[in-house]
């Protein structure tokens, strides 16, 4: 696969008032372990290899486990969430699919027992400005970076 553009040249005031939403959502209140769970199962879903990548990474700087990560696929059959996160991944799989799902009431209502209007509010716009990225990263084909492999046979 090769990139199609670098949309952070193409677009570069855009992407900077992309970035800002970014920025204010990472200082709403909102947990950083839980936006970096929110931001790797919209990626997930999308099947952004390039954001996948990113915000496993940048989960595990924040104190996130691997097993964790490796289960967050299946976060449902997987004792290892609280409820708030749990809420908060339904509600990522909702507004992800919102075409298919419509974001329904059981899990609006859920979303409400765990987040207060302001936490709710910011916690959409993060699904959203992920979405955005992975929207972006996958038409323009952004390739993650690789680590090369240290030779086992020198």
């Amino acid at each position: 696969m090769k990139p199609r553009m670098n949309f952070y040249q193409a677009a570069p005031e855009t992407i900077k008032a992309l970035t800002a939403v970014e920025n204010q959502i990472q200082s709403s209140g909102l947990e950083l372990s839980l936006i970096e769970l929110v931001r790797a199962r919209a990626s997930q879903i999308n099947r952004c290899a390039f954001c996948i990548n990113m915000h496993t990474q940048d989960a595990r700087k924040h104190g996130e486990t691997e097993q964790r990560l490796y289960l967050l696929n299946a976060w449902r059959e997987a004792p290892l969430y609280s409820d708030r996160e749990r809420a908060a991944l339904a509600w990522t799989e909702a507004v992800t699919l919102i075409s298919e799902t419509h974001a329904p009431d059981d899990v609006y209502d859920e979303l409400c027992q765990h987040f207060s209007d302001a936490e709710a509010a910011n916690l959409t716009i993060l699904i959203g400005t992920i979405n955005a990225w992975n929207r972006l990263a996958i038409a323009f084909r952004a390739i993650p970076p690789s680590r090369a492999r240290a030779a086992s046979a020198a």
